[in-house]
């Protein structure tokens, strides 16, 4: 039965090397994936912060909305204000699902006025596509019939995409390109050539905090630009990184995951998101809930902690006050790598909220402490 799944799911262009380099595999968001490779968790993720890695990201979604009112309906559907960033830039943002939760969060980049690419989580692919085809329709057949001009691309199975991230990750990359590629602010972009490979989107951004770039390019072109990294990559020690310490990396730097930090059901303001829900810029979806929940102010919100003691905190595990009364749930929890502290992520009630405040992690019916940090 497992094989059996196993052979339903869907590959990316980098599948096969994934499995020759004795990867562990398992499903995320439908797609096969490396979680580990044999060096180990532990030892990936110390390479990303102090060399240089490569992951595999091939399983993100891709949405192209170009036209004329393109930047109204992006406006419309995103929490963040697209019309402060030029075009070259990235901009990382939410949709509102008209509940007061979040369809997801992405990136946004901005050709032109017309012309925006969407990034967006693997798992919530067709679930994101079913969304913004439904917004566009009915605006265009209510008060919006202007915005029949705006034409939407689901481009996800046509990309490949690598994460080269670490300390050591832009040297590397600068052997196969002539673009400049430290002229390339944070949270910008270009297209050019890179590894003999013509328009491929070379991006300062990523989701380790360890610096470097997510590279874009046609599925099946893969193959040339993983070899050609993995040649000049030699002196710098380049590896290939999994899932797992993808997972561990983003939450020593805060940042959360869908599907465990946020979802459906938590708002961008429990979420600790406010600083992309600029409720005064514009109008968008979920504007007024938002402006009462701030101003009600929210009964939870998304916590990041590390354990006193030793111990590892799951994903559901309850969070309690010293009497042992629940007052929330993790969402996301490891132990670091470098520090074998235990730290975590989890919404509590918001009298609970404060940072330096002493919570509880319940363990197997053992209340371990933590500190809001």
């Amino acid at each position: 039965m497992v094989n059996e799944q196993m052979a339903n799911l869907k590959n990316t262009p980098f599948t096969e090397i994934h499995i020759a380099l004795g990867a562990k595999m398992a499903e995320f968001a439908g797609f096969n994936m490396p979680i580990q490779y044999p060096t180990g968790i532990n030892q990936e993720h110390m390479i990303v912060r102090e060399g240089v890695g490569v992951f595999d990201v091939s399983h993100m979604g891709e949405f192209w909305v170009k036209g004329e009112h393109a930047l109204d309906f992006l406006q419309y559907i995103t929490t963040n204000d697209l019309s402060v960033i030029a075009a070259g830039k990235a901009q990382y943002t939410c949709m509102p699902n008209g509940k007061g939760g979040i369809v997801d969060d992405l990136i946004i980049y901005k050709y032109s006025t017309t012309k925006y690419l969407m990034v967006v989580n693997a798992g919530n692919i067709d679930k994101d596509w079913t969304w913004v085809n439904k917004v566009l329709c009915d605006k265009i057949q209510g008060n919006n019939p202007e915005w029949a001009d705006i034409k939407l691309e689901n481009a996800s199975e046509r990309y490949g995409q690598l994460a080269v991230q670490g300390p050591k990750a832009v040297e590397l990359l600068q052997l196969l390109t002539d673009a400049d590629l430290k002229s390339i602010d944070y949270y910008a972009f270009r297209e050019w050539s890179f590894a003999g490979v013509q328009g491929v989107i070379l991006s300062n951004t990523g989701y380790t905090g360890a610096g470097g770039f997510e590279l874009y390019f046609p599925a099946e072109k893969g193959k040339q630009i993983w070899d050609a990294l993995f040649e000049v990559g030699k002196p710098f020690g380049l590896a290939p990184i999994g899932l797992g310490a993808r997972d561990s990396l983003r939450l020593e730097k805060w940042y959360c995951l869908y599907g465990h930090d946020i979802d459906d059901t938590t708002s961008p303001l429990e979420a600790g998101l406010g600083w992309i829900t600029k409720l005064d810029a514009k109008d968008f979806i979920d504007r007024d809930f938002l402006k009462a929940q701030k101003a009600e102010g929210v009964k939870r919100k998304l916590v990041h902690f590390e354990c006193l003691e030793r111990a590892i905190p799951r994903n559901g595990y309850d969070i309690c006050d010293e009497a042992g009364n629940t007052i929330g749930h993790v969402t996301s929890g490891i132990m670091l790598p470098n520090t074998k502290v235990g730290i975590g992520m989890g919404y509590v009630r918001t009298p609970f909220a404060k940072k330096e405040n002493i919570i509880y992690i319940r363990i197997r019916e053992k209340l371990q402490p933590a500190k809001i940090v």
